[in-house]
């Protein structure tokens, strides 16, 4: 087990408590991420937590895949279902680069409040790119926080131990990541000026 893995393990517990201080923002999210979805669309939910996000929008599409690094973070989002009796999401204790999930698999990857944590984003973004079938969406919401004085006190904490290891984005930097693997910017907005969250989605390019 890495460190990323068991700090996410602690927070578990306190993590739809931390979510919900959030809540417009994230409601938010919900409600712009289900206008892009489509009841016939397989999704994956990329860096799950808890399930929420999951739960929310499994009644507006086919099939969601919830994965996450962290295995309390798992078991919370399978009680949740069976809790609330959602029969269509699959949750599993995994990586992006688990060889179960195949080539061109996804319409939809939701990537929110994570692409700011992973250690190597432009090999994420590629393999974001083979999972999506051509067309598919990347929503991702991210907050871009670099040069801002909470970019600056969460490297310091980062780099001191105390949380995983944080990328600080600009927007225009997020944007250039996704359209150096293969993707076209769909939407921008800022939901949040102050913690600077972005909604972006993009879409792959097909193959011509």
């Amino acid at each position: 087990m890495n460190k990323s893995e068991k700090f996410w393990d602690r927070m578990a517990k306190y993590f739809d408590r931390e979510e919900r201080k959030d809540e417009p923002t994230n409601i938010k999210i919900i409600e712009k991420t289900r206008n892009r979805l489509k009841i016939s669309d397989n999704v994956l939910d990329y860096g799950c937590g808890t399930g929420t996000a999951a739960i929310e929008i499994a009644n507006s599409v086919n099939k969601v895949k919830g994965i996450d690094i962290s295995s309390k973070m798992i078991e919370a989002a399978k009680g949740k279902t069976v809790e609330r009796k959602v029969k269509n999401i699959d949750f599993a204790q995994t990586t992006i680069f688990d060889e179960k999930l195949k080539t061109g698999s996804f319409d939809v990857i939701l990537c929110f409040h994570l692409l700011h944590l992973v250690e190597d984003t432009p090999k994420v973004m590629q393999r974001i790119n083979e999972l999506l079938k051509p067309g598919g969406l990347i929503i991702s919401a991210t907050p871009c926080i670099k040069g801002t004085f909470l970019g600056v006190l969460l490297s310091t904490v980062s780099k001191i131990g105390l949380i995983p290891p944080i990328t600080s984005f600009k927007i225009s930097e997020l944007e250039d990541l996704m359209t150096d693997g293969n993707f076209e910017i769909v939407e921008t907005e800022c939901l949040h000026k102050s913690g600077q969250q972005y909604f972006v989605v993009a879409k792959k390019k097909w193959v011509t």
